[in-house]
């Protein structure tokens, strides 16, 4: 399976290397916790930057999504007069649940109860699809009769039951074939009560929107990525406020977990930024699939430790915090362990609007590729905006090829076998910070060295 163009494309590796001490992998006797004098947590919190919206800020700005406790997540359905839908709503919505409700709950240990509640009708939209001029990179323009700008009106009008006039062009906006329904798509699909057809939606009373394509909308995934989210900002009037946290989902994910592409846009209305390149030139080698917010295709994956933490779904107790210089052994549990005890990120704070988060990642639960356990590094930028690398992951064996034992062409190969293993040791002068693994236990725990000088 080709790898999705202009996207998360894998490429070869660039930026700094790291020193790698140490000998082959191995595996100690049982762990016990080590005591150590951490800082408090804030300490290791970087400064926001600069940038407004997504970041790695641990303090998210007002306006997006809720990431804990109960979040409703209305979910519609939209075609063209070109595209007319040629699968049921269910069907469309089974691509996603309850597969995304699943992943969020498991890697939120249970902390973000995601309920997703489908109004099962197709709304048409007015045009064809190609007069909304919808490529890839288009944003959010208020100021633009067409786009998603468009979009949304017309899909606001129709779930708030309104009855708008003819275009300019003579055609008919969405609100008037809101009532078109196939057989059969009253049901709430399994995930929520759902909304009854014909049933004026009450767009306040949900915390984000997913708006699902007919998937024979515009180019394949495979050729041209699509799928956007609008968080964190006013998008278009209600009749009980401002509509925001909205989510497009074109075409399908090449891939076994098709469902990760609304994780990853849902990500972003809870205010994670894109992990992926978007600048100019050879991307770098940044996160690979160590983490849904670069790649979302392929095999399951999970989130970054420090992803985790500013989504709230780590508690105090379950990190480490390194803010001044000393030495100290940390016991990490990996990410992925049922239940919610044990350390699962060391925090270490290494300038003004940098940290290095530190975690323990096995295979297993939603990490089905990871080929090397152990410890991953992560360099983490709040000063690095949104889809220019503000978290790169330390590759403890730069220069390999991976040790995927059938690589997949969706998989990041070179950053497959990145975490450090007991015997080896992360070095960085100019952070004035090693990380040294001195063993693990046959449940996946580490115990780490942390010198900070």
């Amino acid at each position: 399976m080709p790898p999705i163009p202009g996207r998360r494309a894998v490429l070869s590796a660039g930026g700094t290397l790291v020193l790698v001490l140490g000998t082959a992998p191995g595996v100690g006797v049982p762990l016990t916790g080590a005591p150590s004098a951490l800082a408090p947590h804030e300490e290791c919190a970087p400064a926001p930057g600069t940038q407004a919206g997504l970041s790695e800020s641990l303090d998210t700005e007002p306006g997006f999504s809720p990431s804990t406790g109960t979040v409703s997540a209305l979910t519609v359905f939209i075609d063209f007069p070109d595209a007319p839908a040629p699968i049921s709503t269910q069907e469309r919505f089974g691509e996603f649940f309850p597969e995304t409700a699943e992943q969020f709950a498991a890697s939120s240990y249970g902390r973000l109860r995601y309920q997703a509640v489908p109004v099962h009708r197709w709304l048409r939209m007015s045009q064809p699809f190609a007069d909304y001029g919808i490529d890839r990179g288009a944003g959010w323009r208020p100021d633009d009769e067409q786009g998603y700008n468009r979009l949304l009106r017309e899909i606001v009008a129709a779930l708030e039951g309104e009855t708008p006039e003819a275009d300019q062009t003579g055609g008919k906006t969405s609100g008037e074939a809101a009532g078109r329904e196939a057989p059969g798509e009253r049901d709430g699909g399994g995930e929520g009560a759902g909304q009854a057809v014909g049933t004026p939606v009450d767009l306040s009373e949900y915390d984000l929107v997913n708006v699902l394509a007919t998937p024979n909308a515009g180019p394949p995934a495979t050729e041209r990525v699509l799928s956007v989210s609008f968080p964190g900002r006013d998008l278009v009037a209600t009749s009980n406020g401002p509509l925001r946290n909205v989510s497009f989902i074109w075409s399908r994910q090449p891939g076994p977990a098709e469902h990760r592409v609304l994780v990853h846009e849902n990500g972003h209305v809870f205010g994670l930024p894109d992990l992926y390149w978007t600048g100019a030139g050879r991307p770098p080698q940044l996160t690979g699939h160590w983490d849904v917010m670069e790649q979302d295709w392929g095999p399951p994956n999970d989130f970054l430790a420090w992803h985790k933490w500013k989504l709230g779904w780590l508690l105090p107790d379950q990190v480490d915090c390194v803010a001044e210089p000393g030495t100290s052994e940390h016991l990490l549990t990996p990410v992925d362990a049922p239940g919610t005890e044990g350390t699962r990120l060391l925090a270490v704070r290494t300038g003004e609007h940098e940290a290095l988060a530190i975690e323990v990642r096995t295979p297993g639960g939603l990490d089905e590729v990871v080929c090397r356990p152990g410890v991953l590094v992560s360099r983490i930028s709040t000063a690095t905006r949104s889809g220019y690398g503000p978290v790169t992951v330390e590759d403890a064996t730069p220069g390999s090829e991976g040790c995927q034992a059938v690589p997949d062409p969706q998989v990041t190969a070179q950053l497959t076998d990145a975490p450090f293993v007991p015997g080896e040791t992360f070095r960085d002068e100019q952070a004035r910070v090693s990380v040294e693994v001195l063993e693990a236990d046959a449940a996946g725990r580490h115990r780490v060295r942390v010198s900070h000088w």
